[in-house]
């Protein structure tokens, strides 16, 4: 069987294709250029990120991975579609007051749907599609639904940012680092003699300024109290997201959170900790994934936010197509625009964006 494995550079990608070869596949590996030469960069990254003016580098180390491995290497250029699909989608978000979750959109749209029709289209032949993605991909014989489950380091764990992946996708998708943990793959990437066994992890998907992205101008708005006070000013309600409890500036006896940013007036809404729980939210463009869905409330557990736990919660659908979801405790840094995950244990049953 031939496998393409979506080479990234860095060490999980080539754990896998380590892997996949010493399983004996037929191995191909393949790197996108997504890096859209017209962003107005700075030069001043804050760390590794997926969208960088450095792509050489990783393709580079890409490169070198699949030289040490003996396996076919190819680029295919994405660069105009992640554009279109995931930078537009962030930048129209933040701007509307939003707090985006491009790797989400980028997953389902990009590295599991443009990179393998991009391979195709250049001639490459292939069964299965692998990643280095931290989740296990199933086959529920019941339902005949292909399954998502949380990967077995829980601390690793990358399922939240697949929830929309289709089943057409999974069918043809591998992952084998979903029951390894990440000490487990360096060592796999040792094994093989890799240079990048080292490598840091990339941090978010762009580590520059956001900037330079949103290409916005300092437009000048107040920091508000949700009755209405103001406690100072910002350049731009786009350099705040929900939840956020630094870099604002603003003397107080206590720390105060980001609670709603306001498009219309370019307002800030700021409290402090007890003002910024929230007992349940609004959910909408659902995608299910190892289910067909639900026609009734549903316990379920949920997770807002990739790094955290799950939480107790129910999730009932409404007549218009969105879904209320109700929190079993209040929970802080509900952003929409961001996701929320549905889990039962391990599985994962699907998600939407939090309206």
């Amino acid at each position: 069987m031939r496998v393409l494995v979506g080479l990234s550079g860095g060490v999980d990608s080539a754990a896998t294709a380590y892997l996949l070869k010493n399983e004996g596949y037929d191995v191909i590996g393949v790197t996108m250029t997504i890096w859209d030469k017209n962003i107005n960069f700075h030069g001043a990254l804050k760390g590794e990120g997926c969208f960088s003016p450095h792509e050489k580098e990783d393709i580079d180390a890409a490169r070198k991975v699949a030289e040490k491995l003996d396996i076919p290497y190819e680029v295919v250029d994405c660069s105009a579609l992640y554009q279109k699909m995931v930078l537009q989608n962030f930048k129209t978000e933040y701007l509307s007051g939003r707090t985006p979750n491009p790797c989400v959109i980028c997953n389902a749209t990009i590295k599991f749907e443009a990179l393998p029709q991009a391979a195709k289209a250049a001639g490459i032949s292939f069964d299965k599609f692998a990643t280095g993605h931290y989740a296990c991909v199933g086959f529920d014989e019941n339902t005949g639904r292909y399954t998502l489950l949380r990967g077995t380091d829980k601390k690793r764990d990358q399922s939240y940012f697949l929830y929309r992946l289709k089943q057409s996708q999974l069918q043809n998708v591998l992952m084998p680092l979903g029951g390894f943990d990440k000490n487990q793959t360096r060592q796999f990437a040792r094994l093989a003699g890799l240079e990048v066994a080292e490598k840091k992890d990339s941090q978010d998907f762009y580590a520059g300024d956001v900037n330079d992205i949103l290409e916005q101008k300092p437009q000048k708005g107040n920091f508000v109290t949700r009755e209405g006070r103001i406690l100072g000013q910002h350049e731009g309600i786009w350099h705040y997201t929900v939840g956020q409890r630094r870099g604002m500036g603003i003397a107080a006896e206590k720390p105060l959170y980001v609670l709603e940013l306001r498009p219309k007036t370019n307002e800030v809404v700021v409290g402090f900790d007890d003002e910024a729980g929230t007992t349940g939210l609004i959910a909408q463009n659902l995608n299910w994934v190892s289910i067909a869905g639900i026609e009734k409330p549903r316990q379920v557990l949920a997770k807002i936010r990739s790094a955290q736990e799950p939480f107790a919660t129910e999730v009932t659908p409404l007549s218009n197509g969105d879904f209320q979801v109700e929190f079993e405790k209040p929970q802080k840094a509900v952003a929409p625009g961001q996701s929320v995950v549905f889990y039962e244990n391990d599985l994962l049953l699907g998600g939407g964006i939090i309206k």
